[in-house]
């Protein structure tokens, strides 16, 4: 029979308000398996099983497979699909409760080689598909969300070496016209600037995980990816 192991898996999101709770502690067999888990999760928590079938296992901060193996004392977290601390005072990567300033962002990536500085900023909208949204709420999984943004920076580098990306995300609730994220991508040239921003957005969206809720007066629901079938492991976005 195999040895045991116990484990502690963290909840966001849709995950964590069907369960009603934050966290669980699990005791499974040594060299168990991501899919093992996600099994095993769904068993323990059926009330969520269909959004955990369609979420993500992350290890350590690195999105998994489903076939790699969960060992002892890995950070394990349900990732559910995405819509989309405290900063650092230097950071150019940051998920706060603050309100996001432009002028701000701006400043991170301005240098004496850009010609250009490309802004994109998201703010909360009152009608979507004809239902009238009263506020949002964001949910982010942090220290997380900060790694894939500087993933995202280096991606853009890759691509365009003199780009200089900042990315700032907002999480708690959110009232119609308040600013949820903010891009600045600053380039020599005005074509990159605007091609690093638009890949910015669009990879945030792909792999950073925040969630949001959409509030309305008949109820609420937790919004997932704006296209799908959504995969973080999927790889990187085309080139533009």
């Amino acid at each position: 029979m195999p040895d045991m192991m116990e484990i502690e898996v963290l909840f966001f999101a849709g995950i964590a308000e069907a369960t009603g709770m934050r966290r669980t502690v699990l005791a499974v067999d040594e060299g168990i398996t991501v899919g093992k888990l996600i099994d095993q999760l769904c068993e323990r928590h059926p009330e969520a099983a269909p959004l955990i079938r369609r979420s993500v296992v992350s290890l350590n901060q690195e999105y998994a497979s489903a076939d790699q193996t969960v060992r002892p004392g890995d950070e394990i977290a349900l990732i559910p699909p995405v819509s989309g601390g405290e900063e650092a005072d230097e950071g150019l990567f940051f998920v706060t409760e603050k309100p996001l300033s432009a002028d701000r962002m701006i400043r991170l990536v301005s240098n004496p080689r850009a010609g250009a500085v490309l802004t994109f900023v998201g703010t909360v909208r009152e009608w979507t598909e004809g239902k009238r949204t009263l506020y949002l709420e964001y949910e982010a999984y942090q220290p997380m969300a900060e790694k894939k943004m500087k993933e995202i920076a280096d991606e853009i580098r890759r691509r365009w070496p003199d780009a200089r990306v900042a990315m700032a995300h907002r999480v708690g609730r959110l009232e119609i016209g308040e600013i949820s994220v903010i891009i600045a991508a600053a380039a020599p040239h005005r074509g990159e600037a605007f091609a690093a921003g638009r890949y910015a957005i669009e990879r945030l969206k792909e792999i950073v995980p925040i969630w949001k809720k959409e509030v309305w007066a008949d109820g609420s629901e937790w919004k997932g990816p704006q296209k799908g079938p959504w995969d973080p492991r999927a790889g990187q976005a085309p080139s533009p």
